[in-house]
């Protein structure tokens, strides 16, 4: 049986016509968007919730650091009762929207950093590749052991770079694809789908 690549993954996504950057023009605080860009550990996470979609069929999620979508539009695809897709960037929860009226999924939206509050009132937590930066990689762990505490099932997407919190996860499913920053998709490494777990694992 073929190793399935996160590639295959078919979602719709806006696209230049979308009008988007004519918004971009008229706001000088723009930035970079990193949210237009498709990261490794949300298409590795995307597609196994497309493969495995009784793992969210039914269910509340929150898909958190959602950038453009991928991940909550690919779970209100395979079936959850309700995605609240979250981000601080302003448009990447436009694009978000956009995503997912052509995906033809509903989710809601939320603007604002997550990670300081209290568990969501949802049943799975989806987070793709946050983990790149230390500060926020433990801003993250701290959240999402909170979550875990209210009883809430999380779920990881990430290349293993070098913040993941590894002791602290349970391996599900490897898929070799690009990652941002990869030049183009050109090159190819291992993105990774874990689950977060209360107790800490040997990575060795």
């Amino acid at each position: 049986m073929p190793v399935p690549t996160v590639p295959e993954i078919s979602l719709h996504k806006a696209g230049p016509k979308s009008g988007l950057w004519r918004l971009a023009e008229m706001d000088r605080k723009f930035g970079t968007p990193y949210w237009a860009h498709h990261w490794g550990g949300g298409l590795a996470l995307a597609r196994y919730v497309l493969d495995h979609s009784e793992i969210v069929s039914g269910r509340s999620l929150l898909d958190l650091g959602a950038g453009s979508g991928l991940v909550g539009i690919a779970a209100a695809k395979a079936g959850a009762r309700t995605v609240t897709c979250a981000d601080t960037d302003t448009y990447a929860v436009a694009m978000t929207q956009l995503n997912a009226a052509i995906n033809g999924v509903h989710v809601a939206t939320v603007l604002g950093d997550l990670t300081a509050g209290a568990p969501p009132d949802v049943e799975t937590v989806l987070v793709g590749d946050l983990f790149y930066e230390r500060d926020l990689a433990r801003r993250v762990t701290a959240f999402l052991d909170r979550c875990l505490g209210a009883g809430i099932d999380v779920l990881i997407g990430d290349p293993w770079r070098a913040f993941l919190p590894q002791t602290r996860l349970r391996l599900l499913a490897e898929y070799p694809g690009p990652d941002f920053g990869d030049g183009g998709g050109t090159a190819h490494r291992s993105n990774a789908v874990f689950a977060f777990t209360a107790e800490a694992r040997d990575f060795t």
